[in-house]
């Protein structure tokens, strides 16, 4: 009983990790087709900004809304700036985000310094047989759960996700019925951006803060976006699902490292098998239901 209860822990954990961690860029590049090479470098702004407010005696659950709107706002300038004038030049949009993760990480660098120190993880822990877990970690796998519903009823069931869904399948004929198709990525962008501030903020009470602590997520959510394929609501929940079940047995029974190995490996397998990643796959089973 106590090995199943840990390899749940297991799962839930990772899982919440990969969504936390990929919200925010699948949200971007499902919608816009951006691939932003400085999301782990808003990840890193939210833990900043989470964990400077803590420390300034702001309750932490107003401390991590504020970090998702301060990062927010920053993506929304990041897009006015830059970004806007990159739509439909996905290599280009590459090269300017990349450009932009190096101003941030070494512009924390300079004002900060190489590290920031960190906080304690809130809430305890509670035992389980001889085993001690964090309520803390729970409660993100909760938060996980509660923000892919968030998401799934934002985009679907709202005028703004209508919108945005329309945007994305085809931006003219969505502006020939006056659609502001630039507003709309704009806003798209600067929630992503809030997505990524959130996720840096929820995990800032449980990780050292360093300007390059945005490249453990980027490199995970990089992944789960690849194998979830380009619709962001049914890809992420696929992707973070699969790779958090490949993650969590494999670092039970082998260690991280082979953990970290096991999402590499499905990606690669992913992209060789289904070129449109699980959401293509659930795309295509759908339509064959439906005739």
């Amino acid at each position: 009983m106590y090995s199943i209860f840990n390899y749940l822990y297991q799962f839930f954990d990772s899982f919440a990790f990969l969504i936390l961690a990929v919200a925010g860029l699948a949200v971007i590049f499902g919608m816009m087709g951006i691939i932003n090479l400085a999301h782990g470098e808003f990840i890193m702004l939210g833990a900043y900004a989470f964990t400077l407010m803590a420390k300034a005696s702001v309750p932490l659950f107003l401390a991590a809304i504020l970090s998702a709107l301060i990062v927010g706002v920053f993506g929304y300038i990041v897009n006015a700036l830059v970004v806007s004038r990159l739509y439909g030049r996905p290599l280009d949009s590459v090269v300017a985000t990349w450009g932009i993760s190096l101003l941030l990480r070494q512009g924390m660098l300079i004002l900060l310094g190489p590290s920031l120190p960190g906080l304690t993880t809130p809430y305890g822990t509670f035992s389980v047989g001889q085993s001690t877990y964090s309520v803390y970690r729970v409660l993100l796998a909760v938060l996980a759960v509660a923000l892919l519903v968030g998401i799934y009823l934002l985009f679907m069931h709202t005028k703004f996700g209508l919108h945005s869904r329309a945007t994305m399948q085809n931006s003219e004929i969505a502006q020939s019925l006056g659609i502001n198709a630039k507003r709309m990525y704009a806003v798209t962008f600067m929630l992503g951006s809030a997505l990524a501030g959130l996720c840096g903020a929820l995990y800032a009470p449980t990780m050292t803060i360093t300007p390059t602590m945005g490249q453990a997520f980027q490199n995970d959510s990089f992944v789960a976006v690849i194998v979830g394929g380009a619709d962001p609501l049914v890809g992420m929940a696929l992707s973070g699902g699969l790779l958090g079940i490949i993650q969590s047995a494999l670092s039970l029974l082998f260690g991280t490292f082979f953990g970290k190995m096991g999402l590499l490996l499905v990606a690669i397998i992913v992209i060789r098998v289904l070129p449109k990643g699980l959401s293509g796959l659930a795309e295509k089973q759908m339509v064959k239901g439906r005739r």
